[in-house]
Order: C-alpha cells, then structure tokens, then sequence
C-alpha cells in the first residue's frame, strides 16, 4: 500500500475537542449575566431544573443543579423574562454549551411590575381584596404580634412607640424580609400566629403588624409573593401591613385590613396613645355631666311649671271632706223626712177612702133596690100572663150566683179592715195631727193621744215608764 500522505494539521480525539471548547469557554467568560426568556422549562424528580433563555435571535439552554434552587430568589417559570447569573459551560457529550444558574433576578422593574400586575388582578378576581372581608382593628389590644426582621430599626420603632402611646405586650415572630425563602418564611409566621389557640400557653395577638424597611422593588418582592398575600387574606387576626415607605405598595397592602405607610404609624394604628383617651375621656365625662345637668335643670323647671298649675292639693281634699259631711247629713235627715211624707201622703189618701161598712151598706141598699125591682117586675110579668113565656130559672140562677160573690167581697173586704182587727179587742193610737203612732219610742212624754176602739175614740196623755224607756198613756 502506499505510504499515506504526511500533513502538518494537528489530529484531535472528539473528547479532546471537547475538552478544549470547555476550558476556552469557562476559562473566557466566567462569571455572567445573562437576559433573557425563559422556555422549555422542564424539573426532574432528582431536583435539577432544566430551562432556555431565549431574545429575539438566539437561545441558550441553562440548568439549575438541586443544591442551588433553593438560592435561586425566584422561582423560574415560562414565559418571564429574566437575569440569569452563573457559568458558562460546556456538556461533552452533547457538544452543547450550557448556562449553570446560580441566582435568578426578574429583568427590570417593569417587568416586576408586570409579574406583580398580573397577580394583583387574579388574586382581585378572587376577592381576597374585597372590602367586606376587611376587619376593624381592637380599641386596645392586649398582645401586638410582629412578623419582621429582629435585626434592624423596624422593630425597634415599633417598640419604642408603642411604649410611648401605651404598653402592651408585643410578640415577635422573626423572619428574613428578602432574599430567598423570605416569603416562605412570612407566610409561615402569619399562619402561625393566626393558628395559635386562645388561652395556650403562648398568648395569641389581637392585633397583627407585618412589617419591614423601605427598599426597592426587588427588595420587597417577599410581600409580593402569593403565599403570603394568601396567608394574610386567610389571617383569622386583624392585620396591619407596614411594608416600605409611604409610595411603596405591595400586594400584602391590599390583603391587609389596614394599612400603614411606616411602621411606626403601624404601632400607632396598632395601639391607641393614653393621653388622647384620657383627653376623649376627660372632654366626654365633661359633656356626660353638663348634659346630665342640664337635663336635670330643664326637668326642673318642667316639675316646677307642672307643679304651679296643679291646684291645692289640701283644699281639694278640705272641699270634698266638708262635701261628703254635708252629704252625710243630709242623707241622715232625708231618710226619715221621706218616711214621714210617705206616711202623710197614706194618711191623707186614708181620709178619702170610703169606710167598708159604708160600701157594704151601699151594695146591700143597691141589692135591695134590684131585688125590689125584680119582684115588680115579676109582679108585672104575671099581671100581663106573661109568666109562661118568661123562663126565671136562668135569672134565679144569676142572681144567686152574683150575691153569692158579693158576700164573698164582702168578707174579704172585712178580713184586711182594721174595724175587724179593733172588733177583736186592739186599739189604734194616734198623735195629735192623726198621724198613726207604731212603736212606743214614738210617742212623746206628754204627748196628748187619740186612741180609736171598735165603737169609738177616746183622748189620753201619755206618760215616761221608766221600766220600759217608752211612754204609757195615762
């Protein structure tokens, strides 16, 4: 065979060539910054993160070994634009050229503001901004929770002033405000004080301030983190939210219940100061007591007008006792006076009755008179022989039958007469004007008397039996 032609070209193994792009690459750039997209983005069950960062004419394949994800400061996702930090590196056996990610920043502020726009809007759509959902803050709290930094000025202005305005206890849950797991971190410590129980022995908060520093935009990205504008929706405590200085506002603002521009005017919304409630105090028992005086003074006068037109209560009851006198005497004599009319009145109508045995000599002389007449009548019939045509039965009959109820008037009328009780021996006394006289005490010492028996009357005196309290006749 022929020899084979000699050249002066170096001859290099792959693994060679390999090896050489590998060191010339990590050997020229180093450490870099890289901008750009991120896609493809895919995470392994061993923990490494795989992803591309792409612009408008090139992309480059990057990847995030598991130990370094938890430092990346944000969690990579497609579509956002990014700064990637790392090394520039080279994988053999691919011969492809990697980006090994040690840190991830979002590409400038508008593209923040873009990320922290597009959840502000989701997390609105759920209403956890609503403004039903907000709680009023306790007038004053026993326990402050205080979810911050233990380093640094945040927390100390707030102790120092709600020492000032009136001190209450203040539980500080410590947490890192940036950097990586800093959201993480915050969100635990507000579900933590939100789930400590009432009563146990670590007191729970009446009132929750999240707070930190001022900052920029990446600074406070923490606060922009949905799980912790989650948690602070969730938050069963009354929260205030104290992040920045008073123009910055982050997404935990709008979750909150209140909102401060500083942590000091946290504190202050927090607690209220002890002067000003004195002075509210002082100004409301000062109000308290002019308005119960003049009430008092305005129900006074109303008494006192009240009281000048009632009339005089003494007189009234003067008038109506001499009243009720007068009317009990009157009563007393009307009583009497009214019998001793009635028994005139009897007396007088007694004058004019007629005696019984006079009606009764009348209906006799009138029955004499028709027995007569009759006699003549038949006397006459007979004389004319008219006697068989006259029937006297019928006549015989009536004429029985009517003196027959006659005598029976007649005896009726006798029974009830007083002629007929005196016929049986008793008496009936009258006074000297003819008024009847019905009991003893009647009668007046003295006293002259008329006393009526069945034949006649007799006078008499009447005289004081001392057995008796009464008054005899003489």
């Amino acid at each position: 065979m022929p020899d084979a032609p000699l050249s002066n070209v170096p001859e290099y193994t792959v693994s060679e060539i390999s090896g050489a792009v590998k060191r010339t690459l990590e050997g020229s750039f180093g450490r870099v910054r890289v901008r750009g997209e991120i896609t493809e983005l895919k995470r392994y069950s061993s923990g490494h993160v795989y992803f591309c960062l792409k612009d408008e004419g090139a992309k480059i394949k990057a990847v995030a070994w598991k130990f370094s994800v938890p430092r990346l400061g944000l969690a990579p996702e497609d579509g956002v634009e990014v700064i990637a930090t790392g090394k520039i590196s080279a994988y053999g056996e691919r011969s492809e050229y990697q980006l090994i990610v040690e840190r991830l920043e979002y590409a400038g502020a508008g593209a923040l503001l873009a990320r922290v726009e597009m959840l502000r809007q989701k997390l609105a759509a759920e209403g956890l901004f609503a403004e039903d959902r907000k709680r009023p803050l306790p007038m004053l709290p026993a326990v402050v929770g205080v979810v911050t930094s233990p380093q640094g000025a945040v927390i100390q202005d707030i102790r120092t002033t709600i020492l000032r305005r009136f001190p209450r206890r203040i539980l500080l849950w410590p947490v890192p405000v940036q950097g990586e797991g800093a959201a993480a971190r915050i969100a635990a410590a507000i579900e933590g004080f939100s789930a400590l129980p009432p009563g146990g022995p670590i007191p729970r908060p009446d009132v929750l301030i999240v707070a930190r520093g001022g900052g920029s935009l990446e600074d406070l990205m923490a606060f922009n983190d949905e799980a912790v504008v989650r948690a602070a929706a969730a938050c069963t405590i009354p929260l205030i939210s104290a992040v920045g200085h008073e123009t910055d506002t982050t997404l935990i603002d709008h979750a909150a219940d209140r909102r401060a521009p500083t942590p000091t005017a946290a504190a202050e919304l927090a607690v209220p100061s002890r002067t000003d409630l004195l002075a509210d105090l002082q100004q409301k028992a000062a109000r308290l007591a002019g308005a119960v005086t003049g009430r008092l003074r305005e129900t006074r006068l109303r008494l006192d007008h009240a009281a000048r037109g009632l009339p005089d209560l003494a007189a009234l009851v003067g008038t109506a006792r001499q009243r009720l006198d007068d009317r009990a005497t009157r009563l007393a004599l009307a009583l009497p006076n009214l019998v001793r009319a009635r028994r005139a009145q009897l007396v007088a109508v007694e004058r004019h009755l007629v005696a019984p045995t006079a009606l009764l000599a009348a209906k006799r002389g009138a029955l004499a008179l028709l027995e007569q007449r009759r006699h003549a009548a038949l006397r006459h019939a007979i004389a004319r022989r008219a006697v068989p045509k006259l029937n006297a039965a019928p006549l015989l009959a009536q004429l029985r039958e009517a003196r027959a109820r006659l005598e029976g008037l007649a005896a009726r009328l006798e029974s009830v007469s007083h002629h007929a009780v005196l016929a049986r021996g008793y008496a009936a006394v009258f006074d000297a004007a003819g008024q009847p006289l019905t009991t003893a005490a009647s009668v007046r010492p003295g006293s002259t008397l008329r006393i009526d028996f069945a034949d006649g009357s007799v006078r008499a005196t009447a005289a004081r039996d001392d057995r008796r309290q009464g008054a005899l006749p003489l």
